[in-house]
């Protein structure tokens, strides 16, 4: 029986004769025919890479990366290669921030980008005067735009030209970086594959591929130490491993490494300078759970991590130590959503990072609908001395009630900041004056962030309460991944709520109107020399009751923060 094909399921043909019983080529391709030399250029680019639908994302970064730009006939021609509609490759492409579309007739951007950070702790330390300096005296060959957080907040103010990040930036030291072509990442120093191994990494893992070890002894060690996601949502680690481990095969693992956070860089740190303990504690993780392939997912603005890992990663494949399981590297595009895991999934998977609701939990159905492990860089990086110390080790380093280590990243008005290993439960008290050498000269404790530009924002006088999972709920408040900025008697709290608020309009992937609409229409508010308190309030409601993902539900905390506790900056 032949089957019959509806007209939008077929091409357009010639004309055939009746009763020939066969089907002519085409007359013409439909829709627009590619360019030649884009196809040629498109084609040399890939090589004999898999046309595979996942790696979309992955080739743009290829032609952005080689030609400075996603032209029209380089997005039309890729398309072809990869057969798919033009509009799904635009749709995609168009989401991220860090791609540079070309249209006919447009010019593609300046050979040299300089993006400057312009998040709370760079805007604290002089971000927009910079951004005015520089377009006052760069020329036509630079391009200037503001960007998000670069997760170097201890470093503030920030930029990047090109793919190499300057700390401390000033115009002088930008421009400068610019014209000698310092547009490349600068790798640090870190602990090796082979410095690793002479330290006695990897004895865990091979333990474990040995049968030394059983994976129901390492999930009850995980649930007994207490370790939860640190990433920010908290959920215990050893649970986790457990309900993945009950899932049909073939299972996989997604690892998030795409902290954009304003106030987070914790991730960086132990990527830049101990990769192989992440590593490690990813395949002990992998081998429990018994999945297929590990995907890890690391934002675009980590360009010297990427390095790393690639390196690293590919050393651990030829020493055989990755076992039977794949491992896959992903960069991200600038796109702060894609920290929401079901956002990076459908990142992995290609697509725009727009969050899923929830359930089936990922756990359940997540990357390419199989069952999937996810965690946080920062939480696979304290697997090994947990499973190696015990987890009454882990326990007792907490303090308040509170269980472990924690990573907590300092930023802001204080004078030595940077990521502060301590005890889960330590106070922001404790964080200025024992761990980040006191406020900065000239500047009196006001405020802090707790755990970033979603965690809210509490005053001085609260600076004694632990910062840690549920301990600042009660507070209108949450941890979070540990963002701790410290703000001081010189800033205004109405400008530091409407900086976040203005993040999280310009991260809102658009999917639902609670947060699309009001984040615009909160900043707007907000804005104005007088605020409309009940306005505002309302709005929060409506966006905390009724957007999709933690996103819209978050970002009115700071606003309804700045209401409660510094009234006297509203008025």
């Amino acid at each position: 029986m032949t089957e019959t094909k509806s007209p939008a399921d077929r091409p357009f043909e010639r004309m055939i004769p009746p009763g020939s019983g066969r089907r002519r080529d085409p007359a013409f391709n439909k829709g627009r025919q590619p360019d030649p030399q884009a196809a040629e250029d498109i084609r040399a680019l890939l090589g004999d890479r898999p046309r595979r639908r996942d790696l979309l994302i992955e080739y743009l970064h290829l032609v952005q990366d080689r030609f400075g730009c996603l032209s029209a006939e380089h997005l039309q021609a890729l398309a072809d290669i990869m057969r798919l509609p033009m509009a799904e490759i635009y749709e995609v492409a168009s989401f991220y921030a860090h791609f540079d579309i070309v249209l006919e007739g447009e010019q593609p951007p300046p050979k040299v980008t300089i993006r400057v950070c312009d998040s709370l702790t760079c805007e604290l330390m002089g971000a927009q005067k910079l951004i005015q300096e520089l377009k006052a005296r760069s020329g036509k060959d630079i391009r200037v735009l503001r960007a998000p957080c670069m997760g170097r907040c201890d470093t503030a103010p920030v930029a990047e030209v090109g793919h190499s990040h300057v700390d401390h930036a000033t115009a002088q030291s930008l421009l400068k970086a610019a014209k000698d072509g310092h547009v490349h990442p600068h790798v640090p120093t870190y602990v090796d594959f082979d410095a690793y191994i002479a330290a006695g990494g990897y004895r865990l893992l091979k333990d474990c591929y040995a049968g030394k070890r059983t994976a129901d002894d390492l999930v009850k060690i995980m649930e007994t130490s207490g370790l939860r996601g640190l990433g920010g949502a908290g959920f215990p680690s050893g649970q986790k491993w457990k309900i993945v481990r009950q899932q049909p095969k073939p299972r996989l693992f997604a690892v998030n490494g795409d902290e954009g956070e304003p106030g987070t860089f914790k991730d960086r740190y132990y990527l830049e300078r101990d990769p192989h303990r992440f590593l490690e504690g990813m395949l002990v993780a992998a081998w429990v759970t018994e999945v297929e392939t590990c995907y890890v997912y690391i934002r675009d603005e980590y360009p010297a991590v990427r390095a790393i890992l690639e390196k690293e990663i590919a050393r651990l494949q030829k020493e055989g130590l990755t076992g039977k399981v794949g491992v896959e590297l992903r960069r991200g595009a600038g796109a702060y959503i894609c920290g929401e895991e079901s956002s990076m999934i459908e990142s992995i998977e290609g697509k725009r990072g727009l969050p899923r609701n929830r359930p089936p939990y990922p756990s359940e159905r997540g990357l390419f609908g199989r069952p999937t492990l996810t965690h946080n860089v920062e939480t696979l990086h304290w697997v090994r001395d947990i499973i190696e110390k015990g987890p009454d080790w882990f326990i007792q380093q907490g303090k308040n009630g509170s269980k472990g280590l924690r990573s907590y990243s300092v930023s802001g008005r204080v004078k030595n900041p940077g990521v502060k290993i301590a005890p889960a439960g330590t106070t922001a008290r404790e964080l200025i004056d024992t761990y980040s050498g006191g406020m900065a000269a000239g500047h009196t404790f006001k405020g802090y962030l707790p755990g970033g530009a979603s965690g809210g924002i509490l005053p001085a006088g609260m600076a004694d309460l632990p910062l840690d999972f549920g301990k600042l709920e009660a507070h209108g408040c949450f941890v979070g991944s540990h963002a701790v900025v410290i703000l001081s008697d010189q800033d205004d709290m109405k400008a530091v709520a409407l900086n976040l608020m203005r993040f999280f309009e310009d991260e809102s992937c658009g999917q639902c109107t609670p947060c699309r609409n009001g984040t615009e229409k909160a900043v707007a508010l907000m804005s104005k020399k007088t605020w409309d308190t009940d306005l505002l309030k309302d709005l929060s409601l409506v966006m905390r009751d009724s957007s999709i993902c933690g996103l819209g539900q978050a970002a009115p905390n700071p606003l309804l923060s700045v209401l409660k506790y510094f009234p006297e900056d509203v008025r």
